[in-house]
């Protein structure tokens, strides 16, 4: 991405970690918080690569490789073989139509080559034609074997804040004061309807990381710059109430469609502005009633809290904020890499599709997609404004 920011993962030499209990939602364009899309690791030391979800319960078969003939022990007779070979291939048809791909034809190849071909066929196919493609299964249940896909929303350990101290500048601007205007109603929508946690908000994990930092700070009486730095996080709650205010009001999503076709263009800022907002207007439109939790992962209250406390929920990288930039927020991103550190695995949108007998629902990544899409485009403009205002 043009305007990320590489924050490799380690030890942190001055940031006081502490661990996250529970989060309410939590959203720069997007800094990267690890190199490439790998999973946030431990220590100095890059982490291992997660592997996919584990097993399931019912009997879990997965095969990811070119597959060779093997000899299979679990089926004990004709009968069971040959109706998992015809639900195997029953699930195939139906998943095939719902993808629009063309499987290779394999059934002639005999028992248990043949699924297995099949299966590595799909899968090949499927990474090259879904694009939030994630994982292919085969689930043996007590009554049938079927297919089942899974699909994800690959968020590149990408931190999306949303810095709104731009849009504070540009109200008082006279010659970007109507796009801040068009900028507040792109806001409104991603804080009322895609429910983009808010800094300011007391649940939120942003929130809760100013609180802790200013209390360290203020703690820290000794540090000449003492007085500069809690300035800061005056000012940082000063433009967040101010912002939060204005995008709280409805009249923001109300006036949103006047005011894109009022805005004029004149020149490539303004451009920018106008297509942030229209792709926020046609995903209003298209999705008005959905937010970016809708396809996160599960609850994992049942868990224990070791194994919960190694995922980085999505309110934690998701959120607006105050600014990107200065001693404040780089003092927030060295704790934030700190934590995440300590991390597994992150969470991200995901729907698991099961081509079974019954009825497939209609879900997609579509809307999760195009949102993500947003926050990189808004959070990239936001963070460069002061480099484009002339």
């Amino acid at each position: 991405m043009k305007y990320a920011k590489d924050n490799y993962f380690g030890k942190s030499q001055t940031a006081r970690g502490k661990k996250t209990k529970t989060a309410s939602r939590t959203a720069r364009r997007v800094y990267a918080l690890d190199a490439e899309t790998q999973r946030c690791g431990r220590g100095a030391e890059k982490q291992t690569k997660v592997s996919a979800c584990g097993d399931a319960t019912d009997g879990f078969l997965k095969v990811s490789f070119l597959p060779v003939l093997q000899q299979v022990k679990t089926v004990q007779a004709n009968e069971e073989s040959a109706k998992m070979q015809d639900d195997f291939y029953s699930s195939l048809e139906r998943l095939a139509g719902h993808y629009g791909i063309m499987p290779m034809a394999t059934r002639h190849l005999g028992f248990p080559y043949n699924t297995a071909v099949a299966f590595w066929d799909l899968q090949e196919k499927l990474k090259k034609s879904v694009s939030n493609f994630f994982e292919l299964r085969v689930l043996q249940g007590a009554e049938q074997t079927y297919l089942t896909s899974e699909e994800k929303c690959n968020t590149g350990t990408t931190l999306y804040y949303i810095p709104i101290q731009p849009i504070y500048q540009m109200l008082k601007d006279p010659n970007h004061k109507k796009n801040a205007h068009l900028l507040l109603s792109v806001c409104a929508y991603l804080y009322h309807i895609a429910e983009i946690p808010y800094y300011r908000e007391q649940g939120s994990y942003v929130y809760w990381l100013y609180e802790m930092h200013r209390e360290w700070t203020e703690q820290d009486e000794d540090r000449e710059e003492n007085e500069r730095y809690i300035g800061e996080f005056d000012r940082a709650e000063f433009i967040g109430d101010s912002i939060q205010q204005k995008i709280f009001s409805l009249m923001n999503l109300s006036f949103f469609e006047k005011r894109l076709n009022a805005f004029k263009c004149r020149d490539a800022f303004d451009k920018v502005c106008l297509d942030i907002a229209r792709k926020a207007f046609a995903l209003f439109a298209d999705y008005p009633n959905e937010n970016i939790f809708r396809n996160a992962p599960m609850n994992y209250a049942d868990e224990d809290e070791e194994t919960e406390s190694e995922r980085i929920g999505m309110e934690k990288y998701i959120s607006f904020i105050c600014d990107t930039k200065g001693w404040l927020y780089e003092s927030l991103e060295e704790s934030i890499n700190s934590e995440f550190n300590e991390y597994g695995t992150m969470d991200e949108p995901t729907i698991v599709k099961c081509f079974d007998a019954n009825e497939l629902t209609g879900n997609s990544l579509d809307f999760e997609s195009r949102l993500f899409a947003l926050l990189d485009d808004m959070c990239a403009l936001l963070y460069n404004y002061k480099k484009q205002r002339k």
